[in-house]
């Protein structure tokens, strides 16, 4: 009887070691390879600041060079993703704007029905809100008034700050997750999948901060991309995401990326996921002045002993 109580009780151990295996086989919820953040082509905003006084921000269109840029952006992200895999697929956000729609047609032209599993219009990826109809003088004195008081906790008069547009995409961030999480979009674990984000410039600042837990110290350094544009995040062989994969030193240079982040970009491209990068104590020395390397140097040699449990709990 014991014998027999053994054996069963056995077979529910491995059946459910079985079963956790299984959801966290990566074939159960696959992530995609890549994420691409793309920048709209060059608008007729872009060229003249007075569209805005005329034309609703939305309603901006391309120029017929933006329109170009947007077909060769299409034709370069597939090289990129159809590169080391036959069986790829991509899925797209695009951001609501006139400008974003449009590109986002454009690159589509590089791309087969067969390749593409969706797109989805998302709100929460549009430009920053600069108000209404922006009146073109005075939008020079509000920018530069925004460069003395910092551009991250800035809000427009009418409109948004960077931290407004920073709270919408960690929104959005979720919703991302909870469609692979949840596998809505319907992905074939055996296809690799690619997301593209058809978005505008602070956007993809913003979405890289809120990834990356930059601060806001290091988001007032970042420049934005150039028009049609593209950041490529890459899942690294342990699970973690990099910019250090596609991109080379000199491009995350120019996106105004410090020696630092480009050293934690680098150890992404190889970590395995929820490791602490204990090789660059930057991120302490952000919030910590002479934060000391050991307890000893902290504490006393006569020092009572710690409490058992955390003061907090007798608060």
């Amino acid at each position: 009887m014991m014998e027999a109580k053994r054996k069963e009780s056995g077979k529910h151990q491995n059946r459910g070691s079985r079963n956790r295996g299984e959801m966290s086989s990566p074939h159960h919820k696959p992530l995609p390879k890549r994420i691409i953040l793309v920048r709209h082509g060059e608008s007729e905003g872009n060229l003249d600041g007075a569209a805005y006084t005329t034309t609703p921000d939305h309603q901006i269109p391309l120029t017929q060079q933006g329109l170009v840029q947007a077909q060769q952006a299409g034709e370069r992200i597939r090289q990129i993703v159809s590169a080391m895999s036959r069986d790829w697929k991509v899925y797209f956000y695009v951001s609501p704007y006139g400008r974003t729609r449009s590109t986002l047609n454009e690159i589509g032209k590089s791309f087969s029905k067969k390749r593409v599993i969706g797109v989805r219009e998302e709100c929460r990826i549009r430009e920053q809100d600069f108000g209404n109809f922006q009146v073109e003088e005075r939008m020079k004195v509000v920018k530069e008034t925004r460069l003395r008081f910092g551009r991250f906790f800035y809000r427009f008069p009418e409109g948004e700050s960077a931290a407004d547009v920073y709270d919408r995409v960690s929104s959005f961030l979720e919703s991302l997750w909870r469609d692979i999480d949840m596998n809505r979009l319907h992905s074939d674990p055996s296809n690799e999948l690619n997301f593209i984000i058809v978005t505008h410039g602070l956007t993809s600042r913003v979405f890289l901060m809120k990834w990356f837990k930059w601060t806001v110290e290091q988001f007032e350094r970042l420049n934005n991309v150039g028009n049609c544009e593209f950041q490529v995040m890459q899942l690294g062989n342990g699970g973690e995401y990099s910019l250090a994969i596609h991109h080379t030193e000199e491009e995350m240079v120019r996106w105004g990326l410090s020696p630092e982040m480009i050293d934690d970009q680098k150890w992404r491209a190889h970590s395995h996921k929820g490791e602490w990068n204990e090789r660059y104590s930057w991120y302490l020395d952000t919030f910590f002045e002479n934060l000391q390397d050991s307890d000893s140097s902290v504490e006393g040699e006569n020092d009572e002993p710690n409490p058992p449990f955390p003061l907090y709990k007798y608060a």
